[in-house]
Protein backbone atom coordinates (compact mmCIF):
# COMPACT_ATOMS: atom_id res chain seq x y z
CA UNK A 1 0.00 0.00 0.00
CA UNK A 2 1.66 2.97 -0.82
CA UNK A 3 2.16 6.11 1.63
CA UNK A 4 -0.74 8.49 0.08
CA UNK A 5 -2.74 5.72 -0.04
CA UNK A 6 -1.98 4.68 3.60
CA UNK A 7 -2.49 8.28 4.62
CA UNK A 8 -6.21 8.55 3.03
CA UNK A 9 -7.42 5.13 4.74
CA UNK A 10 -5.98 5.73 8.14
CA UNK A 11 -6.36 9.47 8.03
CA UNK A 12 -10.05 9.97 9.54
CA UNK A 13 -9.16 7.20 12.09
CA UNK A 14 -5.88 8.82 13.10
CA UNK A 15 -8.25 12.51 13.38
CA UNK A 16 -10.27 11.26 15.45
CA UNK A 17 -8.10 9.53 17.77
CA UNK A 18 -6.60 13.11 17.63
CA UNK A 19 -9.70 14.92 18.47
CA UNK A 20 -10.75 12.49 21.05
CA UNK A 21 -7.64 12.73 23.24
CA UNK A 22 -7.94 16.79 22.58
CA UNK A 23 -11.36 16.29 24.20
CA UNK A 24 -9.81 14.05 27.35
CA UNK A 25 -6.92 16.96 28.18
CA UNK A 26 -9.20 20.26 27.09
CA UNK A 27 -12.33 18.85 29.56
CA UNK A 28 -11.39 15.75 31.44
CA UNK A 29 -13.97 13.86 33.27
CA UNK A 30 -16.81 16.34 31.33
CA UNK A 31 -15.78 15.16 28.34
CA UNK A 32 -15.52 11.10 28.49
CA UNK A 33 -18.84 11.45 30.93
CA UNK A 34 -21.39 8.78 29.70
CA UNK A 35 -23.86 11.72 29.33
CA UNK A 36 -21.59 13.50 27.13
CA UNK A 37 -20.35 10.69 25.31
CA UNK A 38 -24.42 9.76 24.39
CA UNK A 39 -25.23 13.02 23.98
CA UNK A 40 -22.54 13.48 21.22
CA UNK A 41 -23.42 10.51 19.49
CA UNK A 42 -27.59 11.13 19.78
CA UNK A 43 -27.16 14.40 18.04
CA UNK A 44 -24.53 13.29 15.36
CA UNK A 45 -26.57 10.16 14.05
CA UNK A 46 -29.50 12.47 12.59
CA UNK A 47 -26.92 14.07 10.12
CA UNK A 48 -25.11 11.06 10.01
CA UNK A 49 -27.77 9.38 7.80
CA UNK A 50 -27.90 12.07 4.56
CA UNK A 51 -24.11 11.34 5.14
CA UNK A 52 -23.59 7.46 5.02
CA UNK A 53 -26.43 8.13 1.37
CA UNK A 54 -24.16 11.25 0.19
CA UNK A 55 -21.22 8.58 0.75
CA UNK A 56 -22.55 6.65 -2.23
CA UNK A 57 -23.31 9.66 -4.41
CA UNK A 58 -19.95 10.98 -4.17
CA UNK A 59 -18.24 7.61 -4.98
CA UNK A 60 -20.13 7.96 -8.63
CA UNK A 61 -18.75 10.92 -8.64
CA UNK A 62 -21.67 12.83 -8.21
CA UNK A 63 -22.98 15.43 -5.85
CA UNK A 64 -26.87 15.79 -3.94
CA UNK A 65 -27.35 19.25 -2.84
CA UNK A 66 -30.72 18.60 -1.81
CA UNK A 67 -30.74 16.46 1.16
CA UNK A 68 -30.97 19.37 3.82
CA UNK A 69 -34.03 20.44 1.79
CA UNK A 70 -35.48 16.74 1.67
CA UNK A 71 -35.17 16.28 5.47
CA UNK A 72 -36.83 19.79 5.80
CA UNK A 73 -39.76 18.57 3.88
CA UNK A 74 -39.81 15.21 5.68
CA UNK A 75 -39.85 17.05 9.40
CA UNK A 76 -43.47 18.73 8.11
CA UNK A 77 -44.49 15.80 6.18
CA UNK A 78 -44.17 14.04 9.48
CA UNK A 79 -45.65 16.15 12.03
CA UNK A 80 -48.68 16.89 9.41
CA UNK A 81 -49.29 12.90 9.11
CA UNK A 82 -48.77 12.42 12.88
CA UNK A 83 -51.32 15.41 14.38
CA UNK A 84 -53.74 16.15 11.79
CA UNK A 85 -56.92 14.17 11.25
CA UNK A 86 -57.86 14.91 8.05
CA UNK A 87 -56.57 15.05 4.47
CA UNK A 88 -54.40 18.03 4.52
CA UNK A 89 -51.50 19.11 1.48
CA UNK A 90 -49.58 16.57 3.45
CA UNK A 91 -51.22 13.35 3.06
CA UNK A 92 -51.83 14.14 -0.69
CA UNK A 93 -48.35 14.44 -1.08
CA UNK A 94 -47.04 12.04 0.78
CA UNK A 95 -50.00 8.75 0.07
CA UNK A 96 -50.19 8.90 -3.52
CA UNK A 97 -46.64 8.76 -3.64
CA UNK A 98 -46.47 5.73 -1.13
CA UNK A 99 -49.16 3.69 -3.64
CA UNK A 100 -46.93 4.27 -6.47
CA UNK A 101 -44.07 2.94 -4.63
CA UNK A 102 -46.11 -0.18 -3.47
CA UNK A 103 -47.21 -1.08 -6.93
CA UNK A 104 -43.41 -0.78 -8.27
CA UNK A 105 -42.40 -2.82 -5.85
CA UNK A 106 -45.33 -5.66 -6.54
CA UNK A 107 -44.62 -5.70 -10.07
CA UNK A 108 -41.10 -6.15 -9.34
CA UNK A 109 -41.66 -8.80 -7.31
CA UNK A 110 -44.01 -10.39 -9.60
CA UNK A 111 -42.10 -10.35 -12.13
CA UNK A 112 -39.16 -11.43 -11.03
CA UNK A 113 -40.14 -14.10 -9.09
CA UNK A 114 -42.10 -15.77 -12.00
CA UNK A 115 -39.64 -15.21 -14.77
CA UNK A 116 -37.35 -16.84 -12.30
CA UNK A 117 -39.36 -20.13 -12.52
CA UNK A 118 -39.21 -20.65 -15.83
CA UNK A 119 -42.45 -18.44 -17.02
CA UNK A 120 -42.57 -16.25 -20.25
CA UNK A 121 -41.74 -12.88 -20.25
CA UNK A 122 -45.43 -11.70 -21.18
CA UNK A 123 -46.75 -13.75 -18.04
CA UNK A 124 -44.34 -12.49 -15.97
CA UNK A 125 -45.06 -9.32 -17.01
CA UNK A 126 -48.77 -10.00 -16.11
CA UNK A 127 -47.94 -11.37 -12.81
CA UNK A 128 -46.04 -8.38 -11.55
CA UNK A 129 -49.38 -5.81 -12.86
CA UNK A 130 -51.32 -8.09 -10.81
CA UNK A 131 -48.75 -8.36 -7.80
CA UNK A 132 -48.32 -4.71 -7.96
CA UNK A 133 -52.35 -3.62 -8.19
CA UNK A 134 -52.69 -5.87 -4.83
CA UNK A 135 -50.21 -4.31 -2.98
CA UNK A 136 -50.97 -0.68 -4.07
CA UNK A 137 -54.61 -1.25 -3.19
CA UNK A 138 -53.78 -2.66 0.61
CA UNK A 139 -51.01 0.33 0.87
CA UNK A 140 -53.95 3.22 -0.33
CA UNK A 141 -56.31 1.25 2.20
CA UNK A 142 -54.19 0.91 4.88
CA UNK A 143 -53.09 4.58 4.61
CA UNK A 144 -56.65 5.77 4.32
CA UNK A 145 -57.64 3.78 7.84
CA UNK A 146 -54.71 5.91 9.62
CA UNK A 147 -56.09 9.22 8.31
CA UNK A 148 -59.08 9.67 11.07
CA UNK A 149 -56.84 8.64 13.97
CA UNK A 150 -53.24 10.27 12.72
CA UNK A 151 -50.25 8.23 11.81
CA UNK A 152 -48.81 5.72 13.20
CA UNK A 153 -44.95 5.48 14.25
CA UNK A 154 -44.93 2.67 12.09
CA UNK A 155 -46.76 4.57 9.18
CA UNK A 156 -44.69 7.47 9.16
CA UNK A 157 -41.42 5.16 9.70
CA UNK A 158 -42.53 4.15 5.74
CA UNK A 159 -44.54 6.74 3.90
CA UNK A 160 -41.80 9.62 4.68
CA UNK A 161 -38.71 7.80 3.67
CA UNK A 162 -40.57 6.56 0.84
CA UNK A 163 -41.54 10.41 -0.06
CA UNK A 164 -37.85 11.34 0.26
CA UNK A 165 -36.74 8.07 -1.77
CA UNK A 166 -39.08 8.95 -4.99
CA UNK A 167 -37.89 12.76 -4.96
CA UNK A 168 -34.00 11.68 -4.72
CA UNK A 169 -34.45 9.20 -7.64
CA UNK A 170 -36.38 12.10 -9.74
CA UNK A 171 -32.75 13.88 -9.46
CA UNK A 172 -30.94 10.33 -10.05
CA UNK A 173 -32.97 10.04 -13.22
CA UNK A 174 -32.67 13.47 -14.91
CA UNK A 175 -29.30 13.33 -14.26
CA UNK A 176 -29.04 10.04 -16.13
CA UNK A 177 -31.29 10.36 -18.39
CA UNK A 178 -30.29 14.04 -19.40
CA UNK A 179 -26.46 13.95 -18.83
CA UNK A 180 -26.58 17.02 -16.90
CA UNK A 181 -24.46 17.74 -14.02
CA UNK A 182 -25.88 16.54 -10.96
CA UNK A 183 -24.80 19.72 -9.10
CA UNK A 184 -27.08 21.65 -11.08
CA UNK A 185 -30.04 19.01 -11.05
CA UNK A 186 -30.15 18.96 -7.23
CA UNK A 187 -30.00 22.64 -6.99
CA UNK A 188 -32.81 22.33 -8.79
CA UNK A 189 -34.55 20.38 -6.56
CA UNK A 190 -33.33 22.01 -3.50
CA UNK A 191 -35.18 24.85 -4.48
CA UNK A 192 -38.62 22.63 -5.17
CA UNK A 193 -38.13 20.98 -1.89
CA UNK A 194 -37.73 24.10 0.09
CA UNK A 195 -41.07 25.17 -1.83
CA UNK A 196 -42.83 22.05 -1.06
CA UNK A 197 -42.10 22.16 2.57
CA UNK A 198 -44.08 25.71 2.43
CA UNK A 199 -46.28 24.95 0.74
CA UNK A 200 -47.74 22.12 2.44
CA UNK A 201 -47.02 23.47 5.87
CA UNK A 202 -48.77 26.49 4.65
CA UNK A 203 -49.07 30.19 5.94
CA UNK A 204 -45.53 30.35 3.98
CA UNK A 205 -44.46 27.89 6.28
CA UNK A 206 -45.15 27.51 9.41
CA UNK A 207 -43.66 25.29 11.69
CA UNK A 208 -46.57 22.07 12.90
CA UNK A 209 -45.62 21.26 16.25
CA UNK A 210 -45.65 17.78 18.13
CA UNK A 211 -47.52 17.12 20.97
CA UNK A 212 -47.66 14.34 23.54
CA UNK A 213 -49.99 13.24 25.83
CA UNK A 214 -47.83 11.70 27.67
CA UNK A 215 -45.81 14.79 28.42
CA UNK A 216 -48.94 16.68 29.42
CA UNK A 217 -49.11 18.66 26.25
CA UNK A 218 -52.26 19.01 23.91
CA UNK A 219 -52.40 21.08 21.16
CA UNK A 220 -54.42 24.61 21.88
CA UNK A 221 -58.07 24.14 20.76
CA UNK A 222 -57.82 20.20 19.74
CA UNK A 223 -56.78 17.12 21.84
CA UNK A 224 -54.78 15.40 18.84
CA UNK A 225 -51.45 14.09 20.24
CA UNK A 226 -49.08 11.97 18.39
CA UNK A 227 -48.72 8.35 19.77
CA UNK A 228 -46.09 7.44 22.79
CA UNK A 229 -44.23 5.21 20.45
CA UNK A 230 -42.73 8.00 18.34
CA UNK A 231 -41.37 10.06 21.11
CA UNK A 232 -39.57 6.94 21.91
CA UNK A 233 -37.63 7.16 18.73
CA UNK A 234 -35.75 10.51 20.48
CA UNK A 235 -34.96 8.35 23.62
CA UNK A 236 -32.73 5.60 24.70
CA UNK A 237 -32.17 1.95 25.23
CA UNK A 238 -31.28 1.49 28.85
CA UNK A 239 -30.67 -1.73 31.38
CA UNK A 240 -31.92 -1.13 34.40
CA UNK A 241 -32.84 2.44 33.97
CA UNK A 242 -29.29 3.31 33.03
CA UNK A 243 -28.99 5.25 29.50
CA UNK A 244 -26.86 3.18 27.10
CA UNK A 245 -27.37 4.24 23.99
CA UNK A 246 -29.50 6.48 21.88
CA UNK A 247 -32.36 5.07 19.59
CA UNK A 248 -31.44 7.06 16.92
CA UNK A 249 -27.54 5.91 17.00
CA UNK A 250 -29.53 2.84 15.68
CA UNK A 251 -30.92 3.70 12.27
CA UNK A 252 -27.08 5.29 11.97
CA UNK A 253 -25.55 2.09 12.55
CA UNK A 254 -27.99 -0.10 10.41
CA UNK A 255 -27.28 2.31 7.55
CA UNK A 256 -23.59 1.80 7.86
CA UNK A 257 -24.06 -1.66 8.09
CA UNK A 258 -26.91 -1.98 5.19
CA UNK A 259 -24.10 0.29 2.59
CA UNK A 260 -20.72 -1.10 4.39
CA UNK A 261 -21.85 -4.64 3.19
CA UNK A 262 -23.61 -3.62 -0.29
CA UNK A 263 -19.91 -1.81 -1.81
CA UNK A 264 -17.58 -4.49 -0.08
CA UNK A 265 -19.87 -8.14 -1.18
CA UNK A 266 -22.67 -7.14 -3.25
CA UNK A 267 -22.53 -6.36 -7.45
CA UNK A 268 -24.67 -3.56 -7.09
CA UNK A 269 -21.21 -1.79 -4.99
CA UNK A 270 -18.94 -2.88 -7.28
CA UNK A 271 -20.89 -0.68 -10.13
CA UNK A 272 -21.03 2.22 -7.73
CA UNK A 273 -17.37 1.97 -7.59
CA UNK A 274 -16.85 1.59 -11.60
CA UNK A 275 -19.10 4.07 -12.26
CA UNK A 276 -17.23 6.90 -9.92
CA UNK A 277 -14.26 5.18 -11.43
CA UNK A 278 -14.75 5.89 -15.49
CA UNK A 279 -18.51 5.99 -16.38
CA UNK A 280 -18.20 5.21 -19.67
CA UNK A 281 -16.22 2.14 -19.00
CA UNK A 282 -18.59 1.04 -16.98
CA UNK A 283 -21.17 1.71 -19.56
CA UNK A 284 -19.21 -0.45 -22.11
CA UNK A 285 -18.70 -3.07 -20.29
CA UNK A 286 -22.75 -3.42 -19.58
CA UNK A 287 -23.54 -2.25 -16.60
CA UNK A 288 -26.51 -0.19 -16.03
CA UNK A 289 -25.13 3.07 -15.28
CA UNK A 290 -28.51 4.98 -15.35
CA UNK A 291 -30.26 2.50 -13.13
CA UNK A 292 -27.22 2.49 -11.08
CA UNK A 293 -27.15 5.96 -10.19
CA UNK A 294 -31.19 6.38 -9.93
CA UNK A 295 -31.28 3.93 -7.12
CA UNK A 296 -27.98 5.69 -5.59
CA UNK A 297 -30.05 9.29 -5.16
CA UNK A 298 -33.09 7.40 -4.45
CA UNK A 299 -31.55 5.96 -1.65
CA UNK A 300 -29.84 9.20 -0.72
CA UNK A 301 -33.34 10.75 -0.52
CA UNK A 302 -34.94 7.96 1.55
CA UNK A 303 -31.84 8.12 4.65
CA UNK A 304 -32.57 11.96 4.52
CA UNK A 305 -36.32 12.01 4.71
CA UNK A 306 -35.34 9.10 7.36
CA UNK A 307 -33.44 12.09 9.14
CA UNK A 308 -36.52 14.13 9.14
CA UNK A 309 -38.62 11.70 10.68
CA UNK A 310 -35.85 11.35 13.28
CA UNK A 311 -35.58 15.17 13.62
CA UNK A 312 -38.96 15.47 13.81
CA UNK A 313 -39.22 13.33 17.20
CA UNK A 314 -36.04 15.24 18.74
CA UNK A 315 -36.65 18.47 18.16
CA UNK A 316 -41.15 17.54 18.42
CA UNK A 317 -41.65 19.90 15.18
CA UNK A 318 -41.75 19.99 11.39
CA UNK A 319 -39.93 23.22 10.13
CA UNK A 320 -39.50 23.99 6.38
CA UNK A 321 -36.27 25.24 6.85
CA UNK A 322 -35.01 22.78 9.45
CA UNK A 323 -32.63 21.00 7.24
CA UNK A 324 -30.77 24.52 5.98
CA UNK A 325 -27.14 23.58 5.19
CA UNK A 326 -27.09 20.06 6.33
CA UNK A 327 -26.39 19.06 3.15
CA UNK A 328 -22.79 21.06 3.48
CA UNK A 329 -22.11 18.80 6.96
CA UNK A 330 -23.04 15.91 4.81
CA UNK A 331 -20.42 16.98 2.37
CA UNK A 332 -17.41 17.00 5.28
CA UNK A 333 -18.30 14.40 6.93
CA UNK A 334 -18.30 12.25 3.86
CA UNK A 335 -15.13 14.25 3.14
CA UNK A 336 -13.44 14.18 5.83
CA UNK A 337 -13.58 10.17 5.84
CA UNK A 338 -11.48 9.85 2.87
CA UNK A 339 -13.68 9.60 0.19
CA UNK A 340 -12.86 11.48 -2.97
CA UNK A 341 -14.90 14.40 -4.61
CA UNK A 342 -13.52 12.71 -7.80
CA UNK A 343 -15.67 9.56 -7.28
CA UNK A 344 -13.93 6.13 -7.31
CA UNK A 345 -12.96 6.10 -3.96
CA UNK A 346 -14.15 6.04 -0.36
CA UNK A 347 -15.78 3.72 2.06
CA UNK A 348 -19.06 4.15 4.70
CA UNK A 349 -16.57 3.15 7.52
CA UNK A 350 -14.57 6.16 7.28
CA UNK A 351 -17.57 8.43 6.56
CA UNK A 352 -19.05 7.45 9.97
CA UNK A 353 -15.37 8.00 11.37
CA UNK A 354 -15.87 11.74 9.62
CA UNK A 355 -19.38 12.39 11.33
CA UNK A 356 -17.92 11.61 14.59
CA UNK A 357 -15.17 13.94 14.39
CA UNK A 358 -17.15 16.55 13.45
CA UNK A 359 -19.54 15.52 16.21
CA UNK A 360 -16.48 15.73 18.55
CA UNK A 361 -15.12 19.12 17.08
CA UNK A 362 -18.19 20.53 17.89
CA UNK A 363 -18.93 19.62 21.32
CA UNK A 364 -15.21 20.19 22.44
CA UNK A 365 -15.72 23.60 21.15
CA UNK A 366 -18.83 24.31 22.81
CA UNK A 367 -17.79 22.95 26.28
CA UNK A 368 -14.96 25.54 25.52
CA UNK A 369 -17.79 28.49 25.05
CA UNK A 370 -16.23 29.02 21.45
CA UNK A 371 -18.11 31.39 19.45
CA UNK A 372 -20.08 29.53 17.12
CA UNK A 373 -18.67 31.79 14.14
CA UNK A 374 -14.85 30.48 15.33
CA UNK A 375 -16.46 26.74 14.73
CA UNK A 376 -17.48 27.38 11.40
CA UNK A 377 -13.89 28.46 10.25
CA UNK A 378 -12.62 25.60 11.56
CA UNK A 379 -14.64 23.25 10.36
CA UNK A 380 -14.18 24.94 6.75
CA UNK A 381 -10.25 24.39 7.54
CA UNK A 382 -10.69 20.76 8.52
CA UNK A 383 -12.20 20.27 5.80
CA UNK A 384 -9.96 21.95 3.05
CA UNK A 385 -7.16 19.69 5.01
CA UNK A 386 -9.33 16.76 4.49
CA UNK A 387 -9.11 17.34 0.74
CA UNK A 388 -5.56 18.06 0.42
CA UNK A 389 -4.84 14.84 2.66
CA UNK A 390 -6.62 12.39 0.67
CA UNK A 391 -6.40 13.57 -2.76
CA UNK A 392 -2.00 13.57 -1.86
CA UNK A 393 -1.87 16.77 -2.42
CA UNK A 394 0.01 17.59 0.95
CA UNK A 395 2.31 14.87 0.56
CA UNK A 396 3.17 15.95 -2.44
CA UNK A 397 4.15 19.80 -1.31
CA UNK A 398 6.27 18.09 2.01
CA UNK A 399 7.97 16.36 -0.67
CA UNK A 400 8.91 18.92 -2.96
CA UNK A 401 10.04 21.00 0.04
CA UNK A 402 12.10 18.49 1.06
CA UNK A 403 13.84 18.12 -2.17
CA UNK A 404 14.35 21.83 -2.30
CA UNK A 405 15.42 21.82 1.31
CA UNK A 406 17.54 18.63 1.71
CA UNK A 407 18.82 19.66 5.23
Amino acid sequence: MSTSRAARRLGPFVGLIIIFLGGVLLNGQIFLSLYNQLNVLGRVSIIALPAVGMTLVIITAGIDLSIGSLLSLSTVACAMLLMERSWTRATSLTVPIFILFAMLVGYYLGNQLLSHTGFDRRKSRLAGVIVGLVLAATGGLWCGSQVSTGFSTIAVLLTVPVLGMFLGAISGLIIAKGKIQPFIVTLGMMSAAVGLAKFIAGKGGQIHPVYYQAAGYTAEGTAHVAPRSFDMLSGYLSILGVKIFPVTALFFLAAVLIVHFTLTRLRFGRHIYAIGGNEETARLSGINVDRVKTLVYGFCGGLSALAGVLYCASYTQGKPDAGATWELDAIAAVVIGGTSLMGGRGTVIGTMAGVMILGYLGNILNLQEVPSEVQDILKGVIIVGAVLVQEGTLLRWLQGIRSKHPA
